[in-house]
């Protein structure tokens, strides 16, 4: 009987080891966060895809717009410089996050990605633009459903599509490539060509605002933890972007983060009350507001009129005349309407 006794004690031993053990197991390789509320499965970091060759169709190709994330383990960021238009709007939590257009480019890593909210939806649209994220709030989720926004939401894409990488940590870690975005869109039968104008007056003489006020250094404070720079350069005629007291480079090819034209809106925002005391914002972005045009030293006072969420934003000088924009990527900051910005 002593025996048995000793068996059986043995064997729930071991029946409890094997039972830990595996419970462990799974909780380590069915890792997961919580993000906007939904459960985000976190894919195996893989290595980057070999690119494949997709055809992009020149000329009139539909834009791109890939939300960017902007808190300080994100940074450095890739791809922000072969865009042609990035917004930079708050979000919750005194932070900010981007959206990045690419029109024509051929781009092995952009990121990291993070989820969508709902009043950059306004300015893909504004776009004409396929919009990417990964996940999103429970706002950005039905307005993607209701306004029918040609999405693609990388959390439900295989880890071949969208794929972590080891030097960050997640959430802040997802990249992906224009290859990959162009191969779910044919997928999803979307339209991948446009006959719509650009939301900026584009022209190929160099814009020179004489009468505009200096504009060699800029300071944009979004809250009182991040405030966005930027310094003229006069030889390159570019400005160089800049965070906090740190010079932004880009996470491939370490290059400095520039750009020809900087327009700044003053558009007031307010926390979401969608019930989940997340600190999620609200964009009162409808209507005219005043801003600035900044380019080759110089800036001029202009206002800035959107009268849908879908009609495309207007930029006119005080006297009412559409700005022209010097041909070159673009940084539009959309701040908030009580922020102290710094032009000198």
């Amino acid at each position: 009987m002593k025996k048995f006794l000793i068996t059986i004690i043995i064997i729930l031993i071991l029946v409890i080891v094997v039972t830990v053990t595996y419970g462990v197991y799974k909780v380590f390789r069915q890792e997961a966060e919580i993000i906007d509320n939904e459960v985000e499965k976190i894919p195996e970091i893989v290595e980057e895809p070999e690119p494949e060759t997709v055809k992009i169709v020149s000329g009139n190709s539909r834009p791109i717009a890939v939300m960017i994330d902007n808190v300080g383990s994100a940074r450095p960021q890739a791809g922000l410089n072969d865009a042609y238009l990035v917004y930079e709007i708050i979000v919750e939590g005194s932070q900010t996050r981007l959206m990045a257009l690419f029109q024509n480019k051929e781009l092995d890593k952009i990121g990291p990605i993070r989820s969508s909210r709902h009043y950059f939806l306004d300015y893909a649209l504004e776009n004409d633009a396929i919009y990417v994220h990964f996940g999103w709030s429970p706002k950005a989720k039905s307005d993607i459903s209701s306004l029918k926004v040609n999405n693609i939401n990388g959390m439900v894409e295989s880890s071949k599509s969208f794929w972590r990488v080891k030097e960050k940590s997640a959430p802040h870690n997802v990249v992906t490539s224009t290859n990959k975005i162009l191969e779910i869109a044919e997928r999803k039968n979307y339209r991948t060509t446009t006959q719509k104008e650009s939301v900026l007056n584009y022209v190929t003489n160099e814009v020179e605002l004489e009468e505009g006020i200096d504009a060699n250094s800029i300071a944009i404070p979004y809250s009182t933890s991040y405030k966005v720079t930027y310094k003229y350069d006069e030889e390159t005629k570019r400005y160089t972007r800049g965070y906090n007291k740190t010079t932004q480079k880009d996470w491939t090819t370490k290059e400095l983060v520039t750009t020809k034209n900087i327009i700044i809106t003053f558009i007031k925002n307010s926390t979401l009350k969608d019930g989940t005391n997340k600190d999620r914002q609200n964009l009162s972005n409808i209507g005219t507001f005043d801003g600035y045009y900044i380019t080759n030293g110089k800036a001029i006072k202009i206002k800035c009129s959107k009268s849908s969420r879908t009609a495309q934003t207007v930029y006119k000088d005080l006297e009412g005349n559409e700005i022209e924009v010097n041909d070159g990527n673009t940084f539009i900051q959309i701040v908030p309407v009580n922020s102290k910005i710094v032009i000198e």
